[in-house]
């Protein structure tokens, strides 16, 4: 299941953007409101949503400035969520969100409105930066 968000203008440039969101305890300032917890260990974060199970994301790939990709570290739900940074101006910059998954068709039926609000949230707090 491969999903994306509506591309943001952040009033960040491109570095700062990729450094407020490589330091992941920012990540919980640009969850949605219905965060019921957030922790930060090591390179990973746990969160967990009103309503959905808790999850893990690790780092696994950062591409200075312009590329961090994060993946669940169960095994059980292999997915990937990357933020792609293009640089605008010196104090702007764009971000777009994407969700990879590898999940059976009756589990993409179930996640695919859920984690597309998630998308649009990140998306949505991120631009008001």
């Amino acid at each position: 299941m491969n999903l994306e968000s509506p591309k943001s203008t952040v009033d960040k440039s491109q570095k700062e953007l990729f450094e407020f969101l490589t330091n992941l305890e920012n990540f919980k300032s640009i969850l949605p409101d219905s965060l019921e917890e957030f922790s930060v260990r090591d390179d990973s974060f746990k969160f967990q949503l009103k309503g959905m199970p808790a999850i893990r994301l690790a780092f696994v790939e950062k591409q200075e400035f312009e590329i961090i990709k994060l993946k669940a570290t169960s095994d059980s739900f292999p997915v990937y969520l990357t933020c792609r940074i293009i640089p605008i101006s010196e104090t702007q910059s764009e971000a777009q969100l994407f969700f990879d998954g590898e999940v059976n068709a009756m589990m993409a039926m179930m996640l695919k409105k859920p984690l597309q609000n998630l998308l649009n949230d990140l998306a949505g707090k991120m631009g008001a930066l």
